[in-house]
């Protein structure tokens, strides 16, 4: 066309020539044409085919010099022709006049040949140009993922590579955390976890989508630590991941007989060691959360230190709920209005230690060696700074000796010390801090008593065996009640909880090695039964919000976003406001403004000679009340 036709219309353009039938080109004109068709969509590209023989599908041709009447006649027919799928419904034929000769007419189209290609178009630039961005790509790539962090296209995994450490989330054994030696049983529980996810996914498309599905998160500190070979460095972390499994195998095995019982999907995630690298594994689960409504809640944590705080704040900005199993430092709820923890705060802790010391010990003098293991400081430390603060507070001036215990400090001044000395530091140290006293020989002091962190050491064999055999430990424990002998007296009771627990830890396809059983009595670990009670304090809650919606209207799929985080934790509290929640830990309650149990069971457990692991530990002193609401009250009853 002239100014009226063809060339008036600014748009992009491609020209074919020897657009003859069967040629690739003739294909590509027909795919043209049937993807408008489909779409119906007027997409900008104008494309001019030249052809000696046209195929034999196009209309009869018009002459050029009638462009503009046949372009007019030609939009008037498209609709028509697009309903009826005509082959050549996108296609507007002209044809040369054979007579014609010199300049074409008025919407004529020159005979074309292709032009010289620029000089950025040849054939070593593009070759050249993507060697340049794969190495640049490749550079990027080292310096976000490695071997054994990497992120699967075909599974929900984001990680990155962050000060060595692989960051980020997963829910698949396309990616498990931490490959170091020594740590196979915490890779272990990971890709059991990952092999019940794939379960209840297929279980919950059996059931046609009808029971409720839910999402937790596993936050945690899985890399960084320093390790032996012989070493399990991850003790704790490994712990709460095996409770969070047993909740999961548990519902597994409900989910077969009661069409109301929840599914659970765990996503596990690493914030990097001390939690360092919070920020930018929530800034993934909050993407995570976005996508899947599912997501409902994290468990984990580990260590109360400033940057967990910290990544409790990420948390609550995007509005996810977090029970903690183990963090314990005063006032952590501070940092979010969706945070509930399992165990009693310090300050618990502190009263307790006093007391036994009182009542109990029946001294006067009590010396406290603090520390917050390597690279750390005490106000960054919180779990640390706030249980020497209480301790500070009850005993006063009966502290006659305080100090910061450092690797290589000699401790030959306790020796024959006949008041408690009492370690207030991270488990970390205190293989370094009961190996000094033996230079005290036959004269060690008489009443060593250690805080919770110690339950760290006290899970690890390799550590233990080095320990001086005559000096007797006692520490701190948050799960008495979930000790091997406590269970199986509950068992015994018929205690319906803790039985059932019991048979769980039991069982011979789920944890490695299986707990509690006659015949090898491995101990159950003390925080397998806190992440238990976490995980299945939020899975209740999931269970009672779907229960009164199908009770509201006729039983139906589940919807994931009919409920939402911050209503599963008001649900919490809501069932919580009764009697409490009976965990397998010991009765868990809160009042209405903090995310602190009150009066939780805490205990204090002995060991006579720490480098025998076969023994358990014995319960010889506890304050609070597994059964119901009492004020503190303190004995030594036992469990």
């Amino acid at each position: 066309m002239a100014a009226g036709g063809l060339a008036a219309y600014r748009v992009p353009d491609l020209l074919l020539d020897n657009v003859e039938p069967g040629t690739v080109g003739h294909v590509l004109v027909r795919l043209l044409n049937d993807v408008r068709n489909e779409t119906g969509r007027n997409d900008p590209l104008l494309v001019v085919a030249v052809a000696g023989q046209p195929p034999p599908e196009l209309p009869e041709p018009h002459p050029l010099t009638d462009a503009d009447e046949a372009f007019t006649e030609w939009s008037e027919a498209l609709p028509e022709m697009r309903r009826l799928r005509r082959a050549a419904a996108w296609l507007m034929v002209l044809r040369p006049d054979p007579a014609e000769s010199g300049p074409p007419p008025r919407g004529g189209v020159r005979a074309f040949a292709a032009p010289a290609p620029p000089w950025w178009s040849r054939r070593f630039l593009p070759a050249a140009l993507c060697l340049v961005l794969v190495a640049a790509g490749g550079l990027w790539a080292g310096t976000r993922w490695a071997p054994d962090c990497r992120p699967s296209l075909t599974d929900r995994v984001a990680v990155r590579v962050i000060e060595g450490e692989c960051v980020g989330y997963s829910d698949s054994a396309a990616q498990v955390f931490n490959d170091d030696p020594g740590q196979g049983r915490l890779r272990a529980v990971q890709q059991r976890i990952f092999a019940q996810n794939r379960a209840a996914e297929r279980v919950w498309e059996d059931s046609d989508h009808r029971k409720p599905y839910l999402t937790l998160v596993y936050l945690g500190t899985l890399t960084g630590n320093r390790t032996r070979a012989d070493e399990e460095s991850y003790v704790s972390e490994r712990e709460e991941l095996e409770g969070m499994a047993t909740a999961q195998y548990a519902l597994l095995q409900e989910s077969a007989g009661a069409d109301d019982a929840a599914l659970l999907r765990i996503v596990v995630a690493n914030g990097g060691r001390q939690m360092r690298h919070a920020e930018p594994a929530v800034a993934m689960l909050a993407d995570l959360a976005r996508e899947d409504p599912t997501l409902l809640g994290v468990v984990g944590m580990v260590e109360s230190r400033r940057s967990t705080a910290e990544a409790l704040g990420y948390l609550n900005r995007v509005g996810l709920p977090v029970l903690a199993p183990t963090l314990s430092a005063d006032r952590l709820d501070a940092n979010s209005r969706l945070y509930l923890q399992v165990s009693a705060p310090n300050a618990d802790q502190a009263r307790m230690v006093e007391a036994y010391a009182r009542e109990v010990l029946k001294v006067a003098d009590v010396h406290v060696y603090y520390t917050t293991g390597e690279n750390s400081s005490l106000d960054d430390d919180l779990y640390v700074k706030t249980l020497d603060e209480g301790l500070r507070q009850l005993f006063g001036t009966r502290i006659t000796r305080r100090e910061e215990w450092r690797t290589g400090t000699r401790l030959t001044v306790e020796c024959g010390f006949g008041g408690m000395l009492f370690y207030a530091g991270r488990w970390s140290e205190f293989d370094g801090f009961i190996r000094a006293l033996r230079e005290c020989g036959d004269n060690p002091p008489r009443h060593v008593v250690a805080d919770d962190s110690v339950n760290r050491y006290m899970a690890n064999p390799s550590l233990r065996a080095a320990a001086p055999g005559n000096i007797p430990v006692t520490y701190v424990s948050k799960a008495a009640l979930a000790t091997c002998a406590a269970l199986r007296v509950a068992e015994q009771r018929r205690d319906d909880a803790r039985a059932t627990f019991l048979t769980l830890v039991r069982s011979g396809d789920l944890l490695d090695p299986p707990r509690c059983r006659p015949d090898d009595p491995h101990p159950v670990g003390e925080r397998v039964s806190l992440a238990y009670d976490a995980s299945m304090m939020m899975v209740r809650a999931v269970e009672s919000l779907a229960t009164r919606l199908h009770h509201a209207g006729p039983r139906r799929a589940w919807e994931p976003s009919s409920i939402n985080p911050v209503g599963v934790h008001a649900e919490v509290l809501r069932q919580n406001a009764g009697g409490g929640y009976p965990g397998v830990a010991g009765l868990i309650r809160y009042s209405p403004d903090s995310g602190e149990p009150v009066h939780k069971r805490i205990s204090l457990m002995r060991v006579e000679r720490v480098p025998d692991v076969a023994t358990e530990a014995v319960e010889v002193f506890h304050c609070g009340d597994a059964d119901q609401p009492a004020e503190p009250g303190c004995d030594t009853s036992g469990s």
